[in-house]
């Protein structure tokens, strides 16, 4: 099994100053577990000349190759490119920060090896800081409660997988990927393997909050119906609600007519049915720009450099 290719993806951004060390703690785990593997390296828009440095690699360590995307497509893009670029029979996704510990790969390998089809990291122990800790927690619980898959608790793009998985996963594209929830939803023999999470390596992570909260959007849009129907639900009780409080409001005046006691009343019932409208219009607007972003069909990313000339 060892003989076969591994392939290792790597999406790079404003990484410059790891890459070494991580292509260095790749080669000395690779080659001390008697491995064969390639090392890809997906630069995603960096602007620090990180390609600069791929392509530097790449002249010293043959088994690296490695690509430049046109603009900063992001995370699950780059993912998305390295998965379709790969040429081994196992796949694993590791990311550019040392975050994740190479020296965990021939344990993932060694589970293939005994038929699972993927294996995915779960981190035991998080170096972020308090709010991120707690931003994870909650979004796990969250898209699992409200989807149609589930993703297993604390685990993240760090995985390992047969490449029918990877083929499988292929077949599904999509304009704003979740690759952890389509290999999720793939289904296959999964198991999972806990881990410690190291700190960055150096500098802060390319992630922001909006991006995180971008990626979780994108999970729950691809996976459940809840918010629609949510809506919909919220939609016919306060339909009911105001139909009840009406037909009160008629029979009490047929019974003792009197005066409609100010506007302060209207006013706020008005305005909660405006909320709840533009809430329930949103909603679908979300999903709406979903299919249309997928309807598209556009590539989901363009190469414009690769370091083998008949890679591009």
């Amino acid at each position: 099994m060892k003989t076969l290719l591994h392939s290792i993806i790597v999406p790079v951004y404003q990484s410059r100053m790891s890459l070494e060390t991580l292509v260095e703690r790749v080669l000395t785990v690779m080659t001390e577990s008697g491995i064969n593997f390639e090392l890809i390296l997906v630069d995603d828009g960096s602007q620090d000349d990180s390609y600069t440095e791929i392509k530097r690699l790449s002249s010293l360590y043959p088994f690296i190759r490695g690509f430049r995307l046109s603009r900063n497509f992001g995370h699950q893009a780059a993912l998305t490119i390295g998965l379709q670029k790969t040429q081994g029979q196992f796949i694993t996704i590791i990311d550019d920060d040392l975050q994740d510990p190479p020296e965990v790969l021939p344990v993932f390998f060694e589970h293939l090896y005994r038929g699972s089809d993927v294996v995915y990291g779960i981190r035991k122990k998080r170096k972020e800081n308090f709010f991120k800790r707690i931003f994870f927690t909650a979004f796990y619980r969250i898209i699992n409660a409200v989807s149609r898959i589930e993703i297993p608790y604390d685990s993240g793009d760090f995985c390992a997988m047969r490449r029918s998985v990877v083929q499988a996963m292929l077949q599904m594209p999509d304009a704003n990927p979740f690759l952890r929830g389509t290999r999720a939803w793939a289904g296959f023999k999964q198991i999972g393997v806990e881990y410690e999470r190291d700190a960055r390596f150096q500098g802060d992570s390319g992630y922001t909050l909006s991006k995180y909260v971008s990626l979780a959007m994108t999970g729950i849009l691809m996976f459940s119906h809840i918010p629609l129907r949510m809506a919909t639900i919220f939609g016919v009780m306060t339909s009911l609600v105001s139909f009840f409080l009406a037909f009160y409001v008629v029979i009490s005046w047929l019974i003792k007519p009197f005066d409609v006691p100010g506007y302060l009343s209207t006013f706020l019932t008005i305005t909660l049915l405006g909320g709840v409208q533009l809430i329930a219009i949103g909603i679908i607007g979300h999903y709406l720009g979903y299919l249309i972003d997928n309807n598209r069909r556009w590539p989901i990313a363009f190469i414009t450099e690769a370091t083998e000339e008949n890679e591009e």
